[in-house]
């Protein structure tokens, strides 16, 4: 019975996505963007706003700034401390999240869509947008743990490792500002209003809406929620990244095992050769088991337990990174294979058998990524911030069988040149 129930849901999602997502958009009075997706099925709202005030925001000498202005927003606003804000959100049964990444700052909501419990979990959240305490103890308490948590990792070798190959992948580049335990300690309670007040806007906000609500709903929501804010607009972006040029980072490390990564800037989100690159990908690190740096670095010669590759579309240019671990007298030989797998890789592309059974895996899969509202959401909001089409979702599918190993072959050849990887180890012999 459990079989055939999760065979029914699955089939009910699968359905749904080939029905469609349909998304509507439109821009408030104050100017914030407005992404909507009804979800009638069941009686919940998941909210996510949505600002460009990511890391890559940070001042010169402010690195962790956006991280920590997003880190105490919901710990006290209005008239609310932080305890009152977590007993309300309990007592109604809503939810209060998000984070911030390198490119976007976010505030997510769940709740009920019943009056009782949306009405107060609104009021919470306008709030926490319009005026947040910035509470001087939790900020000294906030700081304290972020340079604790900083100071644990730099005694990590996967931590050192991955800040390392950031710096060296965008030198000179705000995606390659990390915080750190000095940066953080130098800032102020000003820092963080005045970083709040110049991107926490209307303008610069986009505002995604899943639920059970009709337009005329998600449109007073929407009104309600960007009324709180500062007209403001985008702040403007800093020059692209440089392209990489090849370079090799060896921190030394007492860890018996080698972290390795290889990788270089390489697309942005919206560029068309996302889905040949997401499809040759597939086949070349990130299949799992299937995939050729597995076959040809654990399978044959049993370098590392796991090895992977992967592209992160950004803002700006994001990354294409090899990673793996290995034993450190390993290493060199374990990175010669990876730099031979994707050199081959780069000049043959995928065999046709690859390919197939990439396109049937990725578009297989897909349904999984929107089968309950969270899911939706997270790609609705995508689409709002990024500006990417509002059918993107509906097409996804057909762009991943379209593809070819021409496609693949032409994409990598564009964004991923083998001479200028960026490698990075630490306890590498």
């Amino acid at each position: 019975m459990k079989r055939l129930l999760t065979a029914a849901f699955t089939l009910l999602v699968a359905q749904a996505v080939l029905a469609g997502v349909a998304i509507e958009h439109w821009t408030t009075g104050n100017g914030t963007r407005v992404y909507f997706a009804a979800a009638p099925s069941l009686p919940m709202l998941d909210i996510q706003i949505d600002f460009a005030a990511g890391s890559m925001f940070d001042p010169e000498g402010k690195a962790g700034l956006a991280a920590l202005t997003r880190g105490i927003l919901d710990l006290g606003a209005g008239e609310r401390d932080e305890t009152v804000i977590s007993e309300q959100l309990a007592d109604i049964g809503a939810l209060l999240g998000g984070g911030a990444d390198t490119d976007r700052a976010s505030i997510t909501l769940r709740t009920l869509t019943a009056r009782d419990k949306l009405e107060p979990a609104l009021a919470i959240l306008r709030d926490v947008l319009h005026q947040p305490a910035f509470d001087a103890a939790i900020l000294e308490r906030e700081k304290t743990r972020t340079i604790t948590g900083l100071k644990e990792a730099m005694t990590r070798p996967d931590s050192i490792a991955g800040k390392a190959f950031w710096e060296a992948l965008y030198p000179g580049h705000p995606y390659g500002r990390q915080a750190t335990p000095e940066s953080v300690a130098t800032l102020t309670r000003d820092d963080l209003t005045a970083f709040h007040a110049r991107l926490y806007t209307a303008g610069n906000a986009s505002i995604s809406l899943v639920g059970q609500l009709t337009r005329k709903q998600a449109e007073q929501i929407a009104e309600r929620l960007s009324s709180a804010l500062p007209a403001g607009q985008p702040p403007e972006l800093p020059a692209a990244p440089a392209p990489a040029r090849s370079a090799v980072t060896a921190i030394g490390h007492p860890a018996s095992q080698a972290h390795i990564y290889l990788g270089l800037p390489a697309i942005e989100r919206g560029n068309p050769d996302f889905f040949p690159l997401l499809v040759g990908n597939y086949t070349l690190g990130g299949g799992g088991f299937v995939s050729r740096l597995v076959k040809e670095v654990r399978d044959k010669r049993g370098f590392a337990y796991s090895v992977y590759s992967y592209f992160a579309p950004m803002r700006q240019t994001g990354p294409f990174q090899i990673g793996l671990q290995t034993q450190r007298k390993q290493a060199q030989e374990a990175i010669k294979v990876v730099r031979e797998v994707l050199g081959e890789f780069v000049a043959k592309g995928p065999s046709e058998e690859e390919l197939a059974a990439a396109k049937a895996n990725l578009s297989g899969s897909f349904p999984l990524r929107l089968d309950s509202n969270s899911k939706l959401l997270g790609n609705v909001a995508v689409i709002g911030f990024y500006g990417l089409p509002l059918d993107y979702l509906d097409h996804y599918q057909a762009r991943i069988e379209a593809v070819t190993v021409d496609d693949v072959k032409a994409a990598f050849s564009r964004h991923v040149q083998p001479a200028n990887l960026v490698t990075v180890t630490v306890a590498a012999d």
